[in-house]
């Protein structure tokens, strides 16, 4: 069953185990509701490592992220999202989503999307907000959109990489093959979703740089219009974790930002990453 949230994007699955086979029929109506609401939410799921790699593989390929240590031993297809530390060395990327974005925006191609699975809560804080971007874009005016449809934008991992290290020291500086391996791509501003056919805005604070083609202040000036406009109160679902949550949203048509979690509490969640198509 899909129960739609009281939110401008996301519901739950109910009285779904994923660490149970899943029908070919069940697997349909979960393709159809994440198109439908974009964000989909799995509650009280003790499933393993394996078993989250095994049900993410069922929407495609995954994705490896380019900080490859902090990725789950024996598990490369997860990235750690946590701010534990172990021996004196964090095991996960701890200040992940400190700014809107959409998960691997920076590569030819995108994600689809995301499967993040709650395994360590703190007592306060950790929430995630998720912006519905088909939202950001029908409620541009007329005249905004028409300029917006023929522009592309590049997207660059590293954008805000040194900014984030300057606040997290133990953030790694970046390899030349890493460097290699994120190097700046562009993208049409407005694409269209493969599956539901709806346009949205695809531009995110964190990895989107410039629009190509225009001066460097006009660029900047639009971008940030475009930033504001996104994260408005009423294009947003914010979840509040509980422990075993899978969450798993569709970068194409949603951005999401970290609430942030006290340094006291440890947080641990695991994510795997869904190969995409080139957007359009």
């Amino acid at each position: 069953m899909i129960r739609p949230l009281a939110a401008a994007l996301g519901a739950e699955v109910l009285d779904l185990n994923l660490d149970q086979p899943l029908s070919d029929e069940a697997f349909s109506r979960i393709r159809q509701a994440f198109s439908d609401h974009h964000v989909l939410v799995f509650r009280k799921q003790d499933i393993t490592p394996a078993q989250h790699v095994q049900f993410s593989r069922r929407f495609g390929p995954l994705q490896i992220h380019v900080l490859r240590q902090f990725q789950l031993p024996g598990h490369e297809e997860i990235l750690q999202i946590s701010n534990i530390r172990e021996n004196g060395k964090p095991i996960g990327l701890g200040d992940a989503g400190a700014f809107w974005h959409s998960d691997l925006s920076y590569k030819a191609v995108p994600s689809l999307g995301s499967l993040l699975h709650a395994r360590e809560l703190p007592d306060s804080g950790g929430d995630t907000h998720f912006a519905n971007m088909h939202l950001a874009w029908e409620t541009l005016p007329a005249s905004l959109q028409k300029v917006l449809l023929p522009l592309k934008a590049e997207h660059s991992y590293i954008k805000r990489y040194e900014e984030q290290r300057a606040k997290a020291p133990w953030r790694p500086a970046l390899t030349q093959a890493q460097l290699d391996e994120v190097r700046p791509v562009v993208h049409p501003v407005v694409t269209t979703h493969p599956d539901n056919g709806r346009k949205t805005l695809f531009v995110n604070e964190h990895f989107t740089s410039r629009i190509v083609g225009l001066p460097q202040d006009e660029s900047e000036d639009l971008l940030q219009q475009l930033f504001a406009h996104s994260v408005r109160p009423e294009f947003i679902y914010t979840h509040q974790w509980q422990k075993d949550d899978m969450v798993f949203w569709d970068n194409r048509s949603v951005i999401h930002l970290a609430g942030g979690t006290p340094d006291d509490q440890r947080r641990r969640l695991n994510r795997t990453t869904v190969e995409g198509t080139a957007p359009v």
